[in-house]
């Protein structure tokens, strides 16, 4: 008889001794090895003379080969027993025999076949030390993968909220390049209260050297409609600066988001985390990026503490006006627009919204920004350091008693006690309002009364419904 594919001999004569065969291939190279014949029905099972690879192997004869592995295998095995058919010899193929405890042992099987009408014998290696190898392998990989996406991650939060927290910004009108707005800290690095910065030239606060640098951003980021970032000194200073000019459109007219942030050092980056987690977690201002439509995005600990949160899970993906009150003649609805429009939004008085907290007076400022492709907005929150009208009543009440006892003698007693009690009632409607932020429902709470009699109360018409001409 001729060779067949791969030029092998005739190996007919072996037929008788596949039994044999099988149980010395086992003990030779194998952890198992099947003798199967013509149509692929187990007839023999040898097994390495350790502990067997599959304990209950032995149940497989008089099984077709193919029912004994995985469902996702089975056309592994039919396409081994076609080759070895057809060639006398297959290559190795990977399956898998489902075990009774619901696991699997994979395994390589290689087959060859005794004559063209003899048995099949197949030999096959337990893969599971390799696969375990392989498993701890790929797990490490993935561990390492994620550590590395955390500490992406965790660079591009600090990035942003210590972006908010620390940059100077300036609004410069997109043709004279003059400035409109900037926020406390470009007062801070130029050395100018923030109303001084209005109306120069967007150039005037870096030296000499500095000024064509910037001048040439300013002009392409306007003629580009792209934003752009260089390097300049600020007068009188050593250190470097980032500047970086963003373009947008306020109505129809061009603007730009100029950034300015210190160059502290050249290896910023190798210290991010201990640098930039220590100035942004320590910062004593809320600092907080939103999306363009307010939902958080990222919140520093301060923030959480205002708003009386352990975790910044709880206040991701909120919008942030749940926490942050405004007056009525100017609501946080309007404020984000504004943003998005001018590019900066500073001084807005506020005060922080918590069930069964005391009202905190807040002063907030809000700065476009951007992150790749995503618009955000970036918030900082700084507890008001004007007096409290709460803490400015009470001398205010003592100085319209003083004037009250002064008009002894000139005026009856029914009129002095009527006028005191009308004073009394003032401070602490003032005072009412003071803790609840101008919240009318919430003033009336804390005073006992209807919204409606607070407000006519506050309005000055009184108990009777005439004007309250209070004292003269």
């Amino acid at each position: 008889m001729s060779q067949r594919a791969g030029d092998l001999p005739d190996l007919t004569p072996l037929a008788a001794w596949a039994s044999d065969l099988a149980k010395t291939f086992v003990s030779l190279s194998g952890d198992i090895a099947l003798v199967m014949d013509a149509s692929g029905v187990i007839r023999n099972v040898a097994q390495g003379a350790g502990e067997p690879m599959a304990p209950l192997a032995k149940d497989w004869v008089g099984r077709k080969w193919a029912d004994t592995v995985s469902h996702d295998t089975r056309a592994k095995i039919e396409h081994l027993l076609e080759e070895v058919t057809t060639t006398g010899i297959a290559r190795r193929r990977e399956v898998n025999h489902p075990l009774p405890a619901g696991a699997n042992v994979p395994v390589a099987y290689s087959a060859v076949r005794f004559g063209p009408d003899g048995p099949v014998l197949a030999t096959g290696r337990d893969l599971r030390a390799i696969v375990a190898i392989q498993q701890r392998f790929l797990d490490s990989q993935q561990e390492m993968e994620r550590g590395y996406w955390r500490a992406r991650q965790a660079e591009t939060r600090y990035r942003l909220l210590f972006q908010v927290a620390t940059d100077a910004v300036l609004v410069v009108d997109g043709h004279t390049f003059k400035i409109l707005e900037g926020n406390q800290a470009a007062a801070q690095m130029f050395d100018m209260a923030g109303e001084q910065l209005v109306g120069r030239p967007a150039v005037d606060g870096f030296e000499e050297r500095s000024r064509a640098a910037v001048e040439h951003l300013l002009t392409t980021a306007r003629a580009s409609g792209q934003s752009g970032e260089i390097r300049a000194r600020l007068v009188g200073k050593v250190a470097l600066t980032s500047v970086a000019a963003t373009p947008f459109r306020a109505d129809d007219t061009m603007r730009l988001l100029v950034r300015v942030r210190a160059v502290d050092a050249p290896d910023l980056s190798a210290a991010l985390n201990n640098t930039l987690a220590r100035l942004v977690d320590g910062s004593s201002d809320g600092v907080v990026v939103t999306d363009s439509s307010g939902r958080v995005l990222l919140a520093n600990p301060a923030f959480l503490s205002l708003v009386h949160l352990n975790d910044e899970a709880e206040v991701k993906g909120l919008p942030i006006m749940d926490w942050l009150g405004m007056h009525a003649d100017r609501p946080l609805a309007t404020l984000l627009p504004q943003v998005r429009r001018d590019g900066l939004a500073r001084g807005i008085s506020s005060w922080i919204k918590v069930a069964n907290a005391r009202i905190t007076k807040v002063e907030v400022t809000a700065a476009l920004l951007t992150e790749g492709d995503q618009e955000c907005i970036g918030f900082t929150i700084r507890r008001s350091a004007t007096p409290q009208q709460e803490d400015r009543s009470p001398y205010e009440l003592n100085l319209a008693i003083q004037r009250l006892a002064g008009r002894v003698g000139h005026v009856p007693l029914a009129t002095l006690l009527r006028d005191a009690a009308a004073l009394t009632e003032r401070h602490l409607i003032d005072v009412a309002l003071a803790r609840s932020g101008d919240d009318i429902v919430e003033a009336a709470h804390l005073l006992g009364i209807a919204a409606q009699e607070l407000q006519a109360r506050r309005d000055g018409t009184g108990n009777d419904g005439a004007p309250d001409q209070g004292p003269t």
